[in-house]
């Protein structure tokens, strides 16, 4: 069933569509023609009025690119690596070594399904503790081998079932968030579309972050928050509008460094595009990280995250 949002482009695809099915006669190429330029011109019309909670919609769409979709566009000879050397592999989390524009990289992603089996083998992109423990062992190797680290979040969440919870999800994400904070190898996270609270934050602990423009990030679900507030999911347009979870709203918080751009229509109408603006963005902000010594990356990320959370130039403290 169609969002909303794309409710006033239905009709127009559609007439495309059945235009370009029919025999070639004259003057059907510049109706054609036509028809996609006044669709591209909607398109942007609407994409440019999304409502927060339309925006999370978007970043749910079935057909934006996910993580080994990055990996297929932007890095060569990708080796994935498997397991915590704990308990399991999470095949929620994709993580392995790779080369971007020739240099050895650690790559680090959410992985959710297209279909209903890969959906469930993917656990819908949400991750168990031996997921987050498998990311961070490849962390640690990065950071031995003086790697940087490209990480790609895109997650409802971590997994809230009773094995996650028995195993200690909570310690697994904790963990990594402290020792993502000081890994002396540059880090470079980008929110491709779902950030869900600490399922995300575990691997987001990076010198740079960067957003995608129809992406969200935020510590709960838009249904989540509204059935705690107001005991009623269904106002969940309500809640994304409060919690200020879009891209422009983060930016103007100073809680991401750089938004992405995307094609009209959003991610998954032209991944080429998309992955040529992200492509563009990680490689200057690897070139400016890589020429700060490793004690000044620690440095500099601590007091990046340090910062967050200030009005008015003073600290909030918690008692």
């Amino acid at each position: 069933m169609p969002e909303d949002y794309e409710a006033p482009l239905l009709e127009l695809e559609k007439k495309i569509e059945d235009l370009a099915s029919q025999p070639a006669v004259p003057g059907v190429e510049n109706e054609l023609q036509r028809l996609r330029r006044e669709l591209d011109a909607k398109r942007r019309q609407v994409f440019a009025a999304l409502t927060p909670w339309q925006k999370t919609l978007v970043a749910r769409h079935p057909a934006r690119p996910y993580t080994l979709d990055y990996i297929n566009a932007l890095f060569t000879e990708f080796a994935e690596l498997h397991g915590d050397r704990r308990f399991a592999d999470d095949p929620a989390l994709v993580c392995g070594f790779a080369f971007y524009k020739e240099r050895p990289v650690a790559v680090i992603g959410h992985q959710k399904g297209r279909d209903t089996k890969q959906k469930i083998y993917r656990n819908f992109g949400m991750p168990k503790p031996e997921g987050y423990r498998k990311a961070l062992r490849i962390m640690k190797l990065a950071e031995k081998f003086a790697r940087p680290i490209i990480t790609f979040v895109d997650t409802p969440g971590a997994y809230p079932g009773l094995d996650a919870e028995e195993r200690g999800q909570a310690e697994a994400i904790a963990y990594n968030l402290r020792e993502m904070a000081s890994l002396k190898v540059p880090v470079v996270v980008n929110v491709t579309g779902e950030g869900g609270s600490g399922g995300a934050l575990a691997i987001a602990v990076g010198d740079r972050v960067n957003m995608l423009e129809h992406a969200v990030y935020s510590v709960i679900t838009p249904e989540g928050c509204a059935a705690i507030l107001w005991r009623d999911a269904a106002r969940a347009p309500e809640a994304a509008e409060a919690m200020k979870i879009t891209a422009s709203d983060l930016a103007s918080f100073g809680l991401v460094d750089a938004v992405v751009p995307e094609p009209a229509g959003g991610a998954q109408t032209d991944p080429e595009s998309l992955f040529r603006s992200l492509d563009e963005v990680i490689e200057g902000q690897l070139r400016e990280l890589s020429a700060l010594p490793p004690e000044a990356l620690v440095a500099a990320r601590y007091e990046k995250f340090r910062r967050m959370g200030h009005l008015g130039g003073e600290f909030l403290e918690t008692t």
